[in-house]
C-alpha cells in the first residue's frame, strides 16, 4: 500500500471524475461561441447551459428557472446572505445561523453585522447539532432570514434541516442553507424540505473547481449579486463559463444517480475506520454525531498530539488528510466548530478528518488505521504529558 497514495481528503476537494471531463473538453476549443449571441455557436453554447441547469434543478427538486449558476459554493452563499438581507430590510434586519457554519457564511454575517444587521448565532450540542427548537425560538419580528447549512464540512453532522424548513415556513422566514457537504451524500428535495435558497459547488462531488449554483425559490426577494450584463436572468452578470456549467450538470447527475449504494459502501468504511481508530489508539475521541453524518466523514482528536505534524507524517506515508477545513488549514487557531462542540484548544489541535469516496477501499482503510497506530505512538513518546499520563495509568 506504501507504493501508491491515498487520498481521504475528499471534503476538501474531489477528483474530476473522466465523464465530466469528456462533457466538458468540446466547450474548450469547439463549441466555444458566447451564450447570450444569437448566431449558431452561440445557441449551441446556450443550449448546453440550459440542459445543464435542468440537470441541476431535477437534482434538488428545483425548477430550472430557480437555478442560478455560479464561481463557487462560497460566492453563492454570499449572494444568498448579502442579497436577501439587503432585498428584504424594509421587513427587519435579523439573521439566524449557527457558530458551526463555513467561513463563507460566518464572515458573510460579520460583514452585514457592520452595516446594522443583528445575526444570532446558535450554539450547537456536543454532537455539532442545532435543534430545530433553538431556532424557533430564536426567531423575531425582525428575522428575515434563517441560514443553515445542511451538513458540517468538518465534522460530518447533518443538520435537521426538514424540521427547520417547516418552522421558518410557518414564521415567514425566508431559510437559505448551504448544501456544499451534501449533495450527492443525502437526498435532497427543496420543496419537501421548504428550503428557500440553497448553495452547491462542483468540485465537492467529482466535477470542476469554480463552478457552483444558487437556486432561488421563484418568489423569494433577493437582489442581483453582479451587475454589468443580463446574464442569469439580470440577477448574475459576466460571461458565462460553459465549460464549467457543462461539468456541473454532468457531475450532479452522477452524484445524484447511485446515493443509497455509494452511502452504503462509504458507510461500512467510515464506520470500520471509526471503530477500529478508537478501539486501538487510547485517549481518542470521535467528533460530530455517532449516526446522523455523512457518509464519507470520520472526524477523531488525538490526545497529546499535534495535528499538523500527524498530517505531515501521514503524507510522508502517502496518506492525503485534513486537520479540518481546507480554508483555515493555514492558520494556527484551532478549529471553531471543535472549540463549538466543546472541544479544548490542546484536544481541538490533535484532531483528523478523513473523508472518503467511492474510490477508497477497505484495504486502504487497514493501512490508515496501521499508519495512526504508529504515528501516534511516536509522536506521544515525545510528549511529557503523555508520559507522565500513561506512567499514572500504568
Amino acid at each position: 500500500m506504501s507504493n501508491s497514495r491515498i487520498y481521504v481528503d475528499n471534503s476538501a476537494t474531489t477528483p474530476m471524475k473522466k465523464e465530466v471531463l469528456t462533457s466538458m473538453l468540446p466547450y474548450f476549443s469547439e463549441i466555444y461561441g458566447n451564450p447570450s449571441s444569437v448566431y449558431a455557436e452561440g445557441r449551441e453554447a446556450r443550449k448546453a447551459v440550459e440542459l445543464s441547469r435542468e440537470k441541476v434543478a431535477k437534482a434538488i427538486g428545483a425548477q430550472p428557472n430557480e437555478i442560478f449558476f455560479t464561481g463557487s459554493g462560497t460566492e453563492a452563499d454570499n449572494w444568498a446572505i448579502r442579497m436577501v438581507a439587503r432585498a428584504n430590510k424594509a421587513k427587519g434586519n435579523h439573521i439566524i445561523t449557527t457558530a458551526v457554519e463555513h467561513h463563507a457564511v460566518l464572515h458573510t454575517c460579520q460583514e452585514l453585522e457592520k452595516d446594522g444587521f443583528e445575526v444570532t448565532y446558535l450554539p450547537v450540542d456536543e454532537f455539532g447539532m442545532v435543534s430545530a427548537e433553538a431556532v424557533e425560538n430564536a426567531i423575531k419580528d425582525t428575522t428575515v432570514l434563517i441560514t443553515i447549512m445542511t451538513a458540517n464540512n468538518e465534522i460530518g453532522t447533518i443538520m435537521p434541516i426538514k424540521e427547520i424548513g417547516a418552522i421558518a415556513k410557518q414564521h415567514g422566514v425566508i431559510f437559505h442553507t448551504d448544501a456544499v457537504q451534501a449533495i450527492g451524500m443525502i437526498d435532497i428535495d427543496v420543496n419537501d424540505m421548504n428550503i428557500d435558497l440553497l448553495s452547491l459547488t462542483g468540485h465537492k462531488f467529482h466535477g470542476p473547481k469554480g463552478s457552483g449554483a444558487l437556486y432561488v425559490r421563484k418568489g423569494t426577494k433577493i437582489g442581483s449579486f453582479i451587475t454589468g450584463g443580463a446574464q442569469e436572468r439580470n440577477k448574475r452578470a459576466g460571461t458565462e463559463n460553459v465549460a464549467s456549467i457543462v461539468g456541473l450538470g454532468t457531475a450532479i447527475e452522477l452524484a445524484t444517480s447511485n446515493i443509497s449504494e455509494k452511502t452504503a459502501k462509504l458507510s461500512k468504511m467510515r464506520d470500520y475506520l471509526i471503530n477500529e481508530i478508537l478501539e486501538k489508539i487510547p485517549y481518542t475521541r470521535l467528533n460530530g454525531h455517532r449516526t446522523q453524518r455523512l457518509a464519507g466523514n470520520t472526524n477523531i482528536s488525538f490526545e497529546f498530539i499535534e495535528g499538523e505534524s500527524l498530517l505531515l507524517m501521514l503524507d510522508m506515508k502517502g496518506i492525503s488528510a485534513s486537520s479540518g477545513s481546507a480554508c483555515t488549514s493555514g492558520s494556527l487557531d484551532p478549529s471553531h466548530v471543535l472549540l463549538a462542540i466543546g472541544l479544548k484548544h490542546e484536544i481541538a489541535h490533535g484532531s483528523l478528518r478523513i473523508s472518503l469516496s467511492e474510490d477508497n477501499t477497505m484495504e486502504e482503510m487497514d493501512y490508515i488505521v496501521n499508519s495512526l497506530i504508529e504515528i501516534v505512538g511516536k509522536l506521544r513518546a515525545m510528549s511529557p504529558l503523555y508520559e507522565k499520563v500513561s506512567k499514572g495509568n500504568a
